[in-house]
């Protein structure tokens, strides 16, 4: 009986304990081979410049707009619409290209997840969480912060970061670069009914054991 009643309270305890975790599915731009296309990443282009079913490019360290833009690094690297980095895009309107980063907190507590992170762009980018705007940023030489810690949801959430390339007419690229830092997040507590199935399994193991020791 005694070994039943610790098996119990070790039981209640596990499930009760909601451990904190990382948000798997946050990607850094650029994870892979210069040239090749991001997995990560979806794109969706507004502008006359890119092809139906376009998708972002992993920038060459060692090509233009590398410096004056950010330099890559082994942590990230900027993305583009093409495969040529340096294409002069937008020449007599504005264009908009709507990277778009997936992740699933399915198991989770999604009122418990938060992250940060920082980003670049050419030339502004407005970052969205589940179609709710959390920042924006301008420029391509220096990073800006961003992050969240609500709007998240159960499940599959999204994340877009939707640039604008303003327009000119001449030596016009456009790019992405996100990295992210911390994210923490709690796994999903059982409900109330799964502790009470739990402890009415305990409970019927309890008496079968008692009527085993009285026999």
């Amino acid at each position: 009986m005694k070994k039943t009643i610790i098996a119990a309270a070790l039981a209640v305890a596990t499930i009760a304990s909601a451990h904190a975790d990382t948000i798997s599915g946050l990607m850094n731009t650029g994870l892979g081979a210069s040239g090749s296309s991001d997995p990560n990443y979806k794109l969706t282009a507004v502008s006359n410049d890119t092809p139906v079913g376009t998708v972002p490019v992993i920038t060459n360290d060692s090509a233009w707009p590398i410096n004056p833009w950010l330099a890559n690094s082994g942590v990230s690297k900027w993305i583009t619409p093409t495969a040529s980095q340096g294409q002069s895009f937008d020449s007599w309107s504005n264009g908009t290209y709507t990277y778009t980063l997936s992740f699933d907190l399915t198991g989770y507590n999604a009122a418990t997840a938060s992250f940060a992170g920082r980003l670049a762009a050419d030339n502004a980018v407005t970052v969205k969480l589940n179609n709710s705007v959390i920042s924006s940023a301008t420029g391509f030489t220096d990073w800006t912060s961003f992050g969240a810690n609500s709007g998240f949801v159960s499940g599959v959430n999204k994340l877009d970061f939707v640039v604008t390339n303003w327009q000119q007419n001449g030596g016009n690229p456009t790019g992405l670069r996100v990295e992210f830092g911390a994210s923490n997040i709690a796994a999903a507590v059982p409900e109330p009914e799964t502790y009470a199935m739990l402890l009415g399994g305990l409970a019927l193991m309890g008496a079968v054991a008692r009527r085993r020791k009285s026999a």
